[in-house]
């Protein structure tokens, strides 16, 4: 991604490359439809500073989020810079448990979208009725709904329920997928997502043709065959930074 304005003389080339991406990816969940008031939260790893992370400034909306707002935390939430925002609990003591225990957790989004908390509080939850769904079909992690995410003694729970799973519905609350990098995060979080609309439509419509296990098995095994090369979700995400970018560039300062 080409940087279009130089960090401050504080700030690293490898954390400011990290903090427009980070922003980029902000603007295109808003872009989508996303965003939750000031709710809701995307988190990165900062690749040159061990413990240290990005998350967005508590009280801005997704649309208002730059490189240069977001707020560097360490791995228990407290603040690393002089920011003026506050770090939202609720926002990173769920992730901070995956940052901590998951090496391959580069990057962790979770949301509150219609689809994804209304196929989280269905019984059964995700089904195998069409292409995106089966994307996730014995690969995607269930964890009931205890109340908001601020107690830490839940962590072990949340753990043991996403096991070696790297997506999660959240029982009757959303989405959480994470990444080795932001655009592999954020392409199982909009697979998911679709994955989620197309179920609220077909059941909305009657009963769903279920897939055959047997079919799911062979459409994740050459799934793969239909990525761009450069990376799980870097030209998916990519292309989403462009339409962004004709809507509005402030989100690289």
């Amino acid at each position: 991604m080409a940087t279009a304005l130089a960090p401050s003389p504080q700030v690293s080339d490898a954390e400011w490359e990290a903090r427009q991406q980070l922003a980029a990816c902000y603007r295109v969940f808003d872009m989508l439809g996303w965003s939750e008031m000031i709710y809701n939260h995307i988190t990165v790893k900062l690749p040159d500073q061990d413990g240290a992370f990005l998350i967005n400034p508590f009280g801005l909306h997704f649309s208002e989020v730059k490189a240069s707002n977001l707020v560097k935390i360490d791995i228990d939430g407290n603040k690393l810079d002089d920011s003026p925002y506050p770090v939202n609990r609720a926002g990173f003591v769920q992730h901070a448990l995956f940052h901590r225990h998951l090496p391959d957790a580069h990057c962790i989004m979770h949301s509150h979208t219609t689809a994804g908390m209304a196929v989280a509080s269905l019984e059964g939850g995700l089904r195998p009725t069409n292409f995106y769904a089966c994307n996730f079909i014995g690969q995607i992690a269930y964890h009931d709904f205890e109340g908001v995410t601020v107690r830490d003694e839940e962590g072990e729970r949340l753990l043991a329920h996403l096991g070696d799973k790297r997506v999660m519905l959240l029982r009757n609350h959303g989405i959480l997928a994470m990444g080795r990098t932001l655009p592999e995060a954020f392409v199982k979080h909009w697979a998911l997502q679709r994955a989620c609309e197309i179920q609220v439509a077909t059941m909305g419509m009657g009963q769903p043709i279920e897939i055959s296990p047997e079919v799911v098995a062979v459409h994740q095994r050459d799934v793969h065959m239909a990525q761009v090369p450069g990376g799980p979700g870097a030209a998916d995400f990519a292309a989403m930074v462009r339409l962004v970018d004709r809507i509005d560039r402030s989100w690289r300062e």
